[in-house]
């Protein structure tokens, strides 16, 4: 069964109100730019009827899956329709390998979101919204973002190393430049 993209951002909504303008529903809309830019570059065969919920869900089923699973199941969604969302939505939060096709799109597409310079830019914004001084900031950046990052699906491998390289040389030209 299929739900509304309005209906999912409608429900979704409140729980990004409160999130930094890198986690907001805006992050919602670049990450699905990326998940559907990669099924139409490579031409993946998805169930976007569960892939969609699972992109709206990733950024709060941590906190709130009885939430969701109840509001599934109230739009007329199966147990097994609602566990496979909610498998996906997990996929792309976990450092395991995804198991679903669906998971990795969404997994990879949330590592690459916005492009290889992005991660750059997410960290930095982050680190000051979150309070942090330019050190912190930079001292989290080396050690849980540099090369930390992985991708799954065989066509993004490339894209997530480009990143990876661009955020360490980025983050070394930086270094330099202010020590």
């Amino acid at each position: 069964m299929k739900i509304s993209e309005e209906k999912l951002r409608e429900f979704s909504r409140p729980y990004y109100a409160d999130k930094d303008i890198m986690h907001n529903m805006w992050h919602i809309d670049l990450v699905r730019r990326w998940v559907d830019k990669l099924i139409a570059d490579y031409g993946y065969d998805v169930d976007y009827n569960a892939l969609l919920p699972a992109l709206y869900f990733h950024g709060f089923i941590y906190s709130d899956q009885k939430i969701i699973e109840k509001w599934l199941a109230e739009n007329g969604l199966n147990d097994l329709e609602i566990q496979k969302i909610v498998k996906i939505a997990w996929e792309s939060q976990r450092p395991e390998i995804p198991e679903t096709l669906e998971g990795k799109l969404l997994h990879d597409a949330h590592v690459l979101e916005g492009g290889k310079a992005y991660t750059v830019v997410k960290t930095l914004i982050t680190g000051s919204v979150r309070g942090q001084t330019l050190e912190q900031t930079l001292d989290f950046m080396k050690n849980n973002v540099i090369d930390k990052n992985k991708c799954y699906l065989p066509e993004t491998i490339k894209l997530c190393y480009e990143m990876n390289d661009y955020t360490d040389k980025f983050y070394d030209e930086l270094i330099k430049g202010i020590l």
